[in-house]
């Protein structure tokens, strides 16, 4: 098992650090599969009826939500609870276990769903599938930070690109398996999960095989460290259990959560969202989620890459001021019957959120460098964890008690969107009273992994 221990994976002189890049693309491509999992929210509440959801009997949808809440609590609070292992172990032993929790976890879900056990597809799929989605998403961001350190920006989003396009492959693979595997007795969903669970493991332990980390005191070919310029970016270092106890960690905390609450709830229910605004069929709603994951991959790389030129505090302010106006406007687009204006404003509202994701691990090299980045972003994504509970509850429950209540369902999310809207409000507070992080918290010398 030495193969995997970090010292096996130091690069050898001559190995083109552009090969990282699909290595953690192999990997999050995979894991961002979470993202398509909306597609199996209706199958999910008709294992029994097939049909249609027998009442007393099948799942209902806020139930089935939890799955997806679940997993991506468990994204967060694996990645503080491992951080400071994956830094001492090194990327390919994480990449490793990250495919054995995920896949397994889908495999776990099959049996659930085979059972009609709700409570062993949230350990499978939520619980334990969670757990290697932290330790997947890490562990390669963490070490293209160190190849990339004339552009952190643009290499956190190569690789969180592709956990934001997982489900531009997740959601069509998983409606085409569940229509090659429905028949009169099932809806194909337990065979589709174990099929993605074979599949998804090839892929990342290929990207576990690739991936390197640079040998102690590399640098790209030609560069030198750049004389400090702006004020939130430091040549300094601080340790992971120095930063979480600074204000600037928490009010990042803040940022970070704002914007995924804001984002994820939506994308979560993309597809029933746009049914029930317009009124389209299944088809065109799964089609509109995976349009979305496109401007949710692309927004992860062109907005991180933008914030390179000006500034993670600037490109985070027009998320937040632009993402509550557009917000806002999404009402008038349903009312007007507008389907292209409403397609567009969702489109850079989710490129937006995506942006965020990739933006934040750069945020967090400017204001605390590179030593031990990967443990403090672990610990940051806790606040994912509770956004992924605070977004899809807000869409999953109010919605569904408004349309209770009588409310149309064209218009029972009305309430909610004004929320996402406040809670973008907050977040801009926050990164606005960010500062650079004091003198006394930095390291006086960096140790050597």
């Amino acid at each position: 098992m030495s193969f995997l221990d970090r010292k096996a994976t130091v690069a050898e002189p001559g190995y083109s650090r552009w090969l990282v890049p699909p290595a953690a693309i192999a990997v999050h491509m995979c894991i961002g599969e979470v993202y398509g999992f909306s597609v199996f929210n209706v199958p999910l509440t008709r294992l029994l009826g097939l049909t249609e959801s027998l009442a007393g009997k099948d799942w209902t949808i806020p139930q089935v939500g939890w799955i997806y809440s679940i997993a991506l609590f468990m994204l967060g609070l694996s990645g503080a609870v491992f951080g400071k292992w994956i830094e001492r172990n090194g990327p390919r032993k994480a990449m490793v276990a990250s495919a054995a929790c995920f896949c397994g976890g889908l495999l776990v879900s099959a049996l659930g769903v085979k059972l009609h056990l709700l409570w062993l597809i949230y350990f499978g799929y939520g619980f334990l599938g969670g757990i290697g989605l932290g330790l997947g998403y890490i562990a390669p961001v963490s070490t293209l930070m160190k190849w990339f350190p004339d552009r952190p920006g643009m290499a956190t989003g190569m690789a969180i690109m592709g956990f934001g396009g997982g489900a531009l492959i997740g959601s069509p693979l998983g409606v085409q398996l569940m229509e090659r595997f429905r028949s009169p007795a099932g809806l194909g969903v337990a065979e589709a999960f174990v099929t993605m669970a074979v599949l998804y493991a090839v892929a990342m332990l290929f990207g576990a095989w690739l991936v390197r980390v640079p040998a102690e005191g590399w640098k790209p070919d030609g560069w030198t460290p750049p004389v400090q310029t702006r004020a939130l970016v430091t040549r300094a270092h601080v340790s992971v259990d120095t930063a979480w106890k600074t204000p600037q960690f928490w009010l990042l905390w803040v940022v970070l959560c704002m914007n995924v609450s804001a984002g994820i709830g939506i994308l979560g229910q993309a597809s029933l969202m746009c049914q029930d605004l317009f009124g389209v069929s299944a088809a065109v709603g799964g089609g509109f989620a995976g349009l979305l994951s496109l401007f949710n991959m692309g927004g992860r790389f062109a907005w991180s890459s933008v914030s390179d030129l000006t500034g993670r505090r600037t490109v985070y302010c027009i998320f937040f001021l632009l993402g509550a106006l557009l917000y806002c406007l999404i009402p008038f687009a349903q009312k007007s019957g507008q389907q292209a204006l409403f397609v567009g404003i969702t489109a850079v509202i989710i490129s937006m959120y995506g942006g965020g994701f990739a933006t934040i691990p750069a945020y967090l090299r400017d204001l605390f460098g590179t030593y031990q980045v990967g443990a403090i972003h672990g610990r940051l994504i806790t606040s994912w964890s509770i956004a992924a509970v605070v977004g899809p509850s807000l869409v999953n429950y109010l919605s569904t008690a408004q349309k209770n209540a009588g409310v149309p369902r064209a218009e029972a999310y009305n309430l909610t969107l004004y929320l996402m809207a406040v809670l973008l409000v907050i977040g801009l507070v926050a990164n606005l009273m960010i500062r650079p992080v004091h003198e006394r918290h930095h390291l006086a010398e960096t140790p050597a992994h």
